[in-house]
């Protein structure tokens, strides 16, 4: 069944979250009309938070904390896994995740008291990780601005992700962590079409603005990658070595790929999605991520990488293409040794 589509917007349905006990559907009630509904406004909540810092599991080798100064997020991203967070909060993960937002202005301060902890041992923290850190709410709020300020001031490692040029705004902190090996930004490309890009990710910056901003970064001495995600099988999976190579010619040293994953709702919402702007192709590419995920709907939020033909090709390409173009030769670790807990640094700029 083909859904409207919003303006600006990326889910094609108003989905109730897994946690609802009710269900509401749109029906005709045969008077003849279809009455227009209201577009969908962006709107921000304040969210008074304990804590910003979030542990992860031991298990996970990319990043063991992670900090997200937003819930929702504006960019749309009609694949994005956070959408079914949104549930938590007893809100749609479709167009709510996308359009109720909640901001944690206290970020900042949150994040110096728990730095300043005696128990506190430094290690990277990566943001980014759940919603984007610069979409369009940001140039408002700035509260990841306020962050890099702490994380600059204490000497803190960090990594950053996202799929917005606005990470230009914070060239002059950037680049003042870079001098101390403290930061490292991965910019996130999924596809070089541009039609496409609007379609996937409406309100994210487009193809072209992120590989400028990739070299915008390198050109200021912050290191700055690409990770070419989600790979979509039928639908970005052929332009692999063509995002890479763009993103080489302008200043990327560094690369990452991840495949498709659809936990909970966001399957639901990706599938009509597929249905309502690629109809021809949305039975192949279910399949082949279904075949890719173990051959079941249970297995296509998985993390993991199974040992399917699919799976092994892409991995053979991302490591042939990368070595074709010298990526990932020359990697250097966060420095987590210089670290100054917030009272010491505050001290330290007396003298």
């Amino acid at each position: 069944m083909k859904h409207e589509v919003a303006k600006g917007r990326g889910a094609t349905l108003q989905i109730e979250g897994r946690f609802e006990s009710v269900a509401r559907e749109r029906v005709d009630d045969g008077w003849g009309t279809d009455e227009e509904l209201l577009p969908f406004k962006t709107t921000v909540t304040v969210e008074r938070a304990k804590s910003v810092i979030q542990r992860q599991d031991p298990s996970n080798p990319s990043f063991s904390q992670s900090l997200n100064a937003y819930r929702g997020c504006e960019h749309g991203c009609i694949y994005c896994f956070a959408r079914s967070s949104h549930g938590y909060l007893n809100l749609s993960p479709g167009l709510d995740f996308e359009t109720k937002l909640f901001a944690k202005p206290d970020a900042a301060r949150l994040l110096r008291a728990e730095l300043a902890k005696p128990s506190y041992r430094c290690a990277p923290i990566a943001l980014g990780t759940n919603t984007d850190p610069y979409q369009p709410i940001e140039r408002e709020w700035k509260i990841t601005r306020q962050i890099l300020e702490v994380l600059a001031e204490c000497r803190h490692p960090l990594s950053i992700v996202t799929k917005s040029a606005l990470v230009e705004r914070d060239l002059d902190l950037l680049a003042q962590l870079a001098q101390q090996s403290l930061v490292q930004v991965y910019i996130s490309v999924t596809t070089l079409d541009a039609e496409l890009a609007r379609k996937l990710e409406p309100r994210a910056s487009s193809p072209r603005r992120r590989l400028q901003a990739i070299a915008r970064l390198n050109a200021a001495g912050v290191p700055c990658g690409v990770l070419v995600a989600p790979v979509i099988p039928f639908l970005t999976d052929a332009e692999l070595e063509n995002v890479l190579r763009a993103a080489h010619e302008h200043g990327a040293r560094s690369a990452g790929y991840s495949l498709l994953r659809l936990p909970y709702e966001v399957k639901a919402l990706f599938e009509d999605w597929l249905a309502t702007h690629y109809p021809l192709k949305a039975a192949h590419v279910m399949n082949r991520l279904r075949e890719m995920r173990g051959g079941s709907d249970a297995g296509l939020g998985s993390y993991l990488r199974y040992s399917d033909q699919f799976s092994e090709l892409l991995a053979q390409r991302f490591q042939v293409a990368c070595g074709r173009l010298g990526m990932n030769l020359n990697e250097v670790p966060l420095d987590a040794g210089s670290f100054r807990p917030p009272s010491r640094a505050g001290q330290m700029a007396l003298f």
